[in-house]
C-alpha cells in the first residue's frame, strides 16, 4: 500500500489485484472509487454530462429527496444546473465514485435574508392561504415568479417568507456517480 499526499487532499491508493481502490478526503467530502488497473477514467469537468444517484439530507439526517432506485439525475458540469457547492465538490470525481458532500448555506440556497421576510395586511392574502405553512405564488417587480411561505398569522397581518425553503440549511448529499460523458462542443 502506498500513501500519497497531494496539494489539496489526501489520497490513499490500495492495489487490490486487478482493481485499484481510491479513498480521498477532500475537506468536508469523503469519497471512494474503484477502477480497473491501467484503465483511464473520465472525470467530471466543465462540459461533461453527469448522471448521479443521490440522497439529500439535512444535518439532522432528515431525508429531503432521493432518486436511489429511480431514474438518475443528469446535469451538465459547469452549467450551474445544480447548487454551486455540490457542483464544485463533484469536479474531479469519476464513474463509480461515491461521496458524502456537505454543502454549507452560502454554496447551497444561501443564508436566510431577514429582508425577505415581510409582514402584510391579512386582507391581501386569500382566505384559504391564511395559515402557517401555506405557500403562495406571486410576481416580483421584474415579473419573476416568487413562492413565499406563510410563517405567522395574527389578527391583522400575515408574515411571508420569500427565502428559499432550504436557505440557511446545511445540505448533505450522498452521491454515486453513475456516468460521465464528454459532450462535443458545438
Amino acid at each position: 500500500m502506498e500513501d500519497i499526499v497531494t496539494h489539496s487532499f489526501h489520497r490513499i491508493v490500495r492495489d487490490c489485484g486487478s482493481a485499484v481502490l481510491f479513498v480521498s478526503l477532500l475537506g468536508s467530502a469523503l469519497s471512494v472509487s474503484a477502477a480497473e488497473a491501467g484503465q483511464k477514467r473520465a472525470v467530471i469537468k466543465d462540459g461533461a454530462q453527469v448522471s448521479l444517484e443521490y440522497t439529500l439530507r439535512l444535518d439532522d439526517q432528515t431525508v429531503l429527496e432521493s432518486n436511489v432506485g429511480k431514474a438518475p439525475m443528469v446535469y451538465h458540469q459547469g452549467a450551474h444546473e445544480i447548487v454551486p457547492g455540490l457542483e464544485r465538490s463533484l469536479a474531479g470525481h469519476a464513474k463509480g465514485d461515491t461521496a458524502r458532500i456537505v454543502v454549507q448555506p452560502a454554496e447551497g440556497y444561501g443564508d436566510v435574508d431577514p429582508k425577505a421576510i415581510q409582514e402584510v395586511k391579512k386582507s391581501l392574502i386569500p382566505e384559504a392561504a391564511r395559515k402557517v405553512g401555506a405557500q403562495l405564488e406571486a410576481k416580483g417587480p421584474d415579473g419573476e415568479s416568487l413562492f413565499p411561505r406563510v410563517t405567522a398569522v395574527t389578527e391583522d397581518t400575515v408574515t411571508l417568507d420569500f427565502n428559499h425553503p432550504l436557505a440557511g440549511k446545511v445540505l448533505l448529499f450522498d452521491v454515486t456517480v453513475l456516468d460521465v460523458l464528454s459532450v462535443p462542443k458545438k
